[in-house]
């Protein structure tokens, strides 16, 4: 019986240090498939959808889908410079529905600074030029949502303020998500 015990002693020993081994080997595997370091400056593409929400001015607030239905669709090139910084160039189609016509209404040019703050969150600091001579600037709060090999997609908070045009000042809040490849 003691032998009996032994030789059960001595398989138990033989499945842990072959567990052992298995994990060490399967650690390495993974350490030897992990992403090489990122080099900069990165560029990176993406595309999406911005739905305007909502606008502020002295003369009241505006809601989209309340009569009109307005939709943007970004598409841009960031280049971060390292990590933590970077620019971004986006460009946005905005087209207008109402009353059973459609058009284009304006094209905005959006240039811009790029902050990572961690944890899949990005600040954009934009300056806005649209087409219908309207200017301004365009504070932006993205979040990575889902990352995968060679893409993302993100959710982002436009916070938009323009003036001129002989128009007055607005503030609006818009709902952008899209995909970054």
């Amino acid at each position: 019986m003691k032998h009996h015990n032994t030789n059960q002693q001595q398989n138990t020993k033989i499945k842990r240090s072959l567990a052992l081994l298995y994990l060490l080997f399967a650690w390495s595997l993974a350490q030897a498939q992990a992403p090489p370091n990122v080099t900069y400056p990165k560029v990176t593409g993406y595309v999406g959808i911005v739905h305007p929400l909502v606008t502020f001015s002295k003369t009241g607030t505006t809601h989209n889908f309340n009569g009109t239905y307005t939709v943007g669709m970004p598409a841009g090139i960031n280049i971060w410079k390292s990590a933590k910084v970077g620019f971004s160039m986006e460009f946005i189609p905005f087209i207008r529905a109402a009353d059973g016509d459609s058009r284009v209404n304006t094209l905005l040019f959006h240039p811009g600074a790029l902050f990572a703050l961690g944890n899949g969150f990005t600040l954009a600091t934009r300056a806005a030029f649209e087409t219908s001579g309207r200017y301004g600037f365009t504070p932006v709060l993205t979040k990575t949502v889902i990352r995968n090999k060679n893409s993302s997609f993100y959710a982002s908070l436009p916070m938009p303020a323009r003036f001129g045009n002989n128009q007055p000042a607005t503030f609006a809040l818009a709902f952008h998500f899209g995909i970054a490849f």
